[in-house]
């Protein structure tokens, strides 16, 4: 064999060239140095072929064994698509030395491939993951994952000779169950998983409805890509439900403690235009009834209290609601039962409430009628304004509309409007008895 090693390369080379998908797993049994330095003998076509076949993870390290020239020539020759996925997996730094040995042009093409918006899943996925075939031993498995003890793994993802996800298997029973047993008699059906351009909404709703500690990212051709770890996913909600609480006050998702002063006003003024306009609708039932006010100036200082308890009753309802849209616990199927909660919940609360605050006018006013108006009027505005706050985020969740970034200036306006309406309204036909 050493005495005649170009024939012995040849023979190598025509294996490769007529048996790639079963060269493949005997490659990954090699060191990647061992298995580079074999695939920069070969004509680019037929290394890359080869490199495609690789496990994602094995793929990567084999790139970063190649010489400058022999990348240049094997990344030219990939699908770029797959060339990005493989390239992915490399940390910054090695990622970084990779693209420069390459011609400009593709480097930013591949840079472009590898970069996901961030509020879809391949912008929150890691794409080192360690990828599995299904004639892999648990025992050979354990001994890799050991080198991946920096993250948090929960099962492992096996791929077929294609890089397609077929399956995985939970680290528990790959733990407890016998060394030489395949990963294959391990493993159950194909995942849940996600592709690379899936809004994240979509993203929480999976691992919501499946439960599950870490989701399979994969491309259009149901390559393995990456994968979505539970604590990335737990951060995107907790800046999301952050975002929203943002948004619900007119302050723009963008906008930072140290945002400049324009930005900030340029985010932060139409809402509030808004808000004043909404302001002078309320301003304007509180001008139907000048009338009664003039006669009874008693109404002006309690106007206010009506006002703020439906205002806080509609907020409570608006904030549970919105959590229950955002972490996936409710949809907009669910209207009637949580208008009809809400409806409930501020009636019995508007009741307790009226008792309390009739009880202190009749105290200090001395008037029963007084006392009756605004007992009457805190149960019906309550109770209105814990039906809106369960009702504005799902009414502009149908209409295809971000209920987080209008849903309080609405909510505010109509409890105002109701607070006002009722309290002023039965103060008018109550007239009699103030």
């Amino acid at each position: 064999m050493s005495r005649n090693p170009p024939a012995m390369q040849a023979l190598v080379h025509r294996l490769l060239q007529l048996y790639p998908s079963e060269a493949a797993p005997l490659l990954e049994r090699h060191r990647a140095l061992d298995v580079a330095q074999l695939l920069e003998r070969q004509d680019p076509l037929l290394a890359a072929d080869l490199l495609g076949r690789l496990r994602g993870d094995m793929a990567a390290e084999v790139i970063d064994c190649l010489k400058p020239s022999a990348t240049q020539r094997v990344l030219g020759a990939l699908e770029p698509g797959l060339a990005a996925a493989i390239v992915a997996r490399l940390d910054p730094e090695a990622r970084a030395s990779r693209l420069a040995m390459i011609e400009p042009a593709s480097a930013r093409e591949l840079e472009e491939l590898m970069t996901y918006p961030s509020d879809v899943a391949g912008g929150l996925m890691d794409p080192r993951v360690a990828s599995f075939r299904p004639d892999t031993t648990a025992k050979e498995a354990l001994s890799r994952i050991r080198a991946f003890a920096n993250k948090r793994i929960y099962d492992v993802f096996l791929v077929d000779d294609e890089g397609h996800l077929s399956g995985s298997v939970g680290l528990q029973d790959l733990a407890v169950g016998d060394p030489t047993t395949p990963l294959a008699d391990l493993a159950q059906a194909t995942p849940p998983h996600v592709q690379a351009l899936a809004p994240l909404d979509e993203v929480m709703a999976i691992v919501e409805e499946r439960r599950v500690a870490s989701l399979p990212v994969v491309d259009i051709n149901n390559r393995l890509l990456g994968v979505i770890r539970h604590a990335d996913l737990v951060t995107v909600v907790q800046q999301d439900a952050t975002a929203d609480i943002l948004s619900m006050v007119g302050v723009s998702r963008e906008e930072r403690a140290l945002s400049k002063v324009s930005f900030a006003v340029r985010k932060r003024l139409p809402w509030l235009q808004i808000n004043l306009a909404t302001a002078f609708l309320a301003a304007s039932v509180v001008g139907l009834f000048e009338g009664t006010i003039a006669k009874f100036t008693a109404l002006a200082v309690l106007l206010p209290v009506v006002a703020g308890q439906s205002g806080n009753t509609g907020a409570q309802a608006l904030a549970v609601t919105m959590r229950g849209l955002a972490l996936r616990e409710v949809r907009v199927r669910h209207w009637l039962r949580i208008g009809g909660k809400e409806l409930a919940v501020g009636a019995i609360n508007g009741v307790a409430v009226a008792l309390v605050t009739s009880l202190g006018v009749y105290f200090w006013s001395g008037s029963l009628g007084l006392a009756l108006v605004i007992g009457s009027a805190m149960v019906c505005s309550m109770v209105v304004a814990g039906v809106a706050g369960a009702s504005v985020p799902m009414a502009l969740t149908v209409f295809g509309q971000d209920p987080a970034a209008a849903s309080s200036i609405i909510l505010t306006t109509v409890t105002d409007v109701m607070g006002f309406m009722t309290f002023l309204g039965f103060a008018t036909l109550a007239a009699g008895m103030l």
